[in-house]
């Protein structure tokens, strides 16, 4: 997958960026039949920006789905969907993901595809006044970001999907591998809209069952590296982190960490698993990135309207296990097959192939 650095001088004001129109997008408020929007869609071009909020293997890996299943969808329907040139990553800087997105309005592209949710909030802002189509990718909670009325109907310019985590599944799945827990640690980043309800709702769950917990939180790979060594010297028996892309970048230098104090990382992601952590838990990363990219041609081709397009929400289920983590912790993981829809053997790597 390409990456650009972005460089750019932002020389035009907000306000003329947000005049900008879409040059290639189908009417939204026209119900159009596939037949029609395939033979419509025949030779279009339709610019697709795609704005990835950090570089780790979760996200990565929804981008890379989301560029196959264009390129596919482009031939099936007759039609180009450009994206190359319309790919950046903001390295998780809201300032620099505000540049992004005003260059790609400039640009005048014909949907803006945002990975995670702050950057999803970013393009929501950016398009309030030119209602340029959003589909957002990867947000836990739309509802509870401001971004949709509801995820049944949107009730404006924005959609897309969501990666809400079953954050009592994975705590049961601790439960289930240690029956005997005492202490839990709480490893995320507090600026993370997506961890705020899974961390809710694990607390919940621990204090139901007279579980105690131990909060530790950190925003950068430093203050993350001590969080992790104060929870082992909380003397915590397991870690759970829910689907928070500050931790994920992070993975690959505390998984060590805990493995040497014998202590299994429970997160909810599949990517954590492959950067090290004893397990992960949720939704198929490749599977959000084709069904994003199909609700992109759904509003490019088919003209339908994000308003009314409802959010999809992909069934959790699956558990990604790291094979080497667990052989170190001395964990038998075969107990925890039928808890789960699909369990998935990995071993410790930066990247999915």
């Amino acid at each position: 997958m390409k990456k650009k650095v972005l460089s750019m001088v932002l020389s035009m004001a907000m306000a003329t960026a947000m005049l900008v129109g879409c040059g290639a997008s189908s009417d939204n408020n026209e119900s159009t039949t596939t037949e029609e929007a395939t033979t419509s869609a025949e030779g279009q071009v339709y610019k697709v920006g795609i704005v990835q909020y950090v570089d780790d293997a979760s996200l990565n890996q929804i981008v890379a789905n989301i560029e196959s299943q264009l390129d596919l969808l482009a031939k099936e329907n007759g039609c180009t969907f450009e994206y190359e040139d319309y790919y950046y990553n903001g390295n998780a800087d809201s300032t620099t993901i505000n540049q992004i997105v005003t260059e790609l309005i400039n640009d005048e592209v014909d949907v803006l595809v945002p990975i995670a949710t702050p950057t999803a909030m970013i393009c929501q802002a950016a398009t309030e006044d030119n209602q340029i189509p959003v589909v957002f990718a990867a947000v836990s909670d739309p509802e509870a970001a401001g971004l949709v009325e509801s995820n049944d109907a949107p009730g404006s310019n924005v959609t897309g999907t969501s990666d809400a985590l079953n954050t009592e599944a994975v705590l049961d799945l601790m439960l289930e591998q240690n029956r005997d827990l005492e202490k839990v640690g709480l490893l995320y980043d507090k600026g993370q809209d997506s961890s705020a309800g899974p961390i809710k709702d694990a607390k919940k769950y621990l204090e139901a069952a007279g579980i105690e917990y131990v909060e530790k939180t950190g925003n950068t790979n430093d203050e993350v590296m001590l969080a992790a060594d104060a929870l082992v010297a909380e003397g915590v028996e397991a870690v759970f982190t829910p689907t928070d892309n500050t931790i994920m970048t992070a993975e690959l230098g505390i998984y060590e960490k805990f493995i040497e104090a014998g202590i299994p990382h429970y997160c909810g992601a599949d990517s954590f698993a492959l950067n090290g952590a004893y397990l992960g838990y949720g939704v198929n990363y490749a599977t959000l990135g084709k069904e994003t990219a199909n609700m992109v041609a759904e509003i490019l081709v088919e003209g339908k309207d994000p308003a009314t397009l409802p959010v999809k929400t992909l069934d959790n289920g699956t558990a990604t296990v790291n094979t080497e983590t667990a052989a170190a912790l001395n964990l038998d993981y075969d107990k925890l097959r039928d808890m789960c829809d699909g369990l998935v053997e990995v071993q410790t790597a930066e990247e999915f192939d």
